[in-house]
């Protein structure tokens, strides 16, 4: 019974544990060096996971640092002064994609830690810029390919002993050896951290006045819209109301109007009917006037016979029809 309860426990806090050995020794799954590093001796030949972040604030660009030839004896020669002007030169250069928090340069001599330069950003932004302006591009002869890293504390990557110079391995160190460098380089970081987070405040100040403009903008266009919907609702209900009125008007008209026509086609038939008889009328007025013109203008023969001349008045015969007048005494 104990011991059930002892593995439920387990169980419960395997998340918590999982948690507390990542990247550990203990952590049989995930390579503990490549996660506090970024690198690892076996390479791809590992049998532990390498985690590869997809964005970090840490940039790793390998192999960018390259040593002075020896001398003529084969040994190393001081490179105090082409190191200084090497980290001025990819200060100014990484400084424009953001502010830099930290720029390490390693003096390891493993093939895996070889001139590593790991640079840190105060953003995610300025590592995902740096990342991508800085690949295919070339170097000293070589092409640079950076890529993101998981490491972001430096005082677990970085060997103790080197920095108290005790370290027994040297070159060949798993560990980070950071390279020393020198005051002016430290000052002129810290000056070029503060001129970019200036210039990202300005641009971050910049892009929300640009914000708070376009959201005026979107307000003032939306009300403007909202005022044209109104304008547009009311002229629409205005212009269907007065259309109602013009519409019952032109229907009243067309009413009116057929109303004519229909009279007008009405009128026409019965006219047609009419005519004929006018017709027949007005042929019958000219027989009759016919039959009258010969009755008026009768032959001499006819005619009563007028007296001769010099006959008296009272022996002229009267017409046919008239009675002869009395005779005077």
């Amino acid at each position: 019974m104990g011991g059930g309860g002892g593995g439920g426990g387990g169980r419960g806090g395997g998340a918590a544990h999982l948690a507390n050995v990542l990247g550990s020794e203990d952590d049989k799954v995930n390579c503990p060096f490549y996660y506090k590093i970024g690198a690892c001796r076996h390479g791809e030949r590992c049998s532990r996971v390498h985690i590869k972040p997809n964005f970090s604030q840490t940039v790793l660009i390998p192999h960018m640092y390259v040593r002075p030839p020896p001398g003529p004896n084969g040994l190393p020669v001081e490179d105090d002064d082409h190191f200084e002007n090497f980290y001025e030169e990819i200060l100014d250069e990484l400084s424009n994609y953001g502010a830099i928090e930290e720029l390490n340069v390693l003096e390891n001599m493993g093939d895996h830690l070889v001139g590593n330069v790991y640079v840190k950003f105060t953003t995610e932004e300025g590592g995902e810029k740096a990342c991508t302006a800085l690949r295919g591009r070339y170097y000293g002869g070589q092409m640079l390919m950076p890529e993101f890293s998981l490491v972001t504390n430096f005082r677990e990557a970085r060997c103790r002993q080197f920095d108290e110079d005790q370290c027994a391995r040297g070159g060949y160190c798993n560990f980070m050896h950071i390279r020393h460098t020198s005051k002016f380089l430290r000052k002129k970081l810290r000056k070029l951290r503060r001129k970019a987070e200036e210039r990202d405040r300005s641009d971050d100040s910049r892009s929300r006045s640009r914000e708070r403009r376009r959201r005026r903008k979107d307000k003032s266009r939306s009300r403007s819209r909202e005022r044209r919907k109104k304008g547009k609702k009311h002229d629409n209900e205005v212009a269907r109301a007065s259309n109602s009125e013009e519409r019952r008007r032109m229907i009243a008209m067309w009413n009116t109007k057929r109303d004519g026509d229909k009279k007008e086609d009405t009128k026409e038939p019965e006219e047609q009917k009419g005519k004929p008889k006018e017709a027949k009328s007005e042929s019958k007025g000219e027989s009759k006037t016919e039959a009258e013109a010969p009755a008026s203008e009768a032959p001499a023969s006819e005619k009563p016979s007028q007296a001769p001349d010099g006959a008296p008045e009272s022996e002229q015969v009267p017409a046919s029809g008239e009675k002869p007048a009395p005779a005077e005494d």
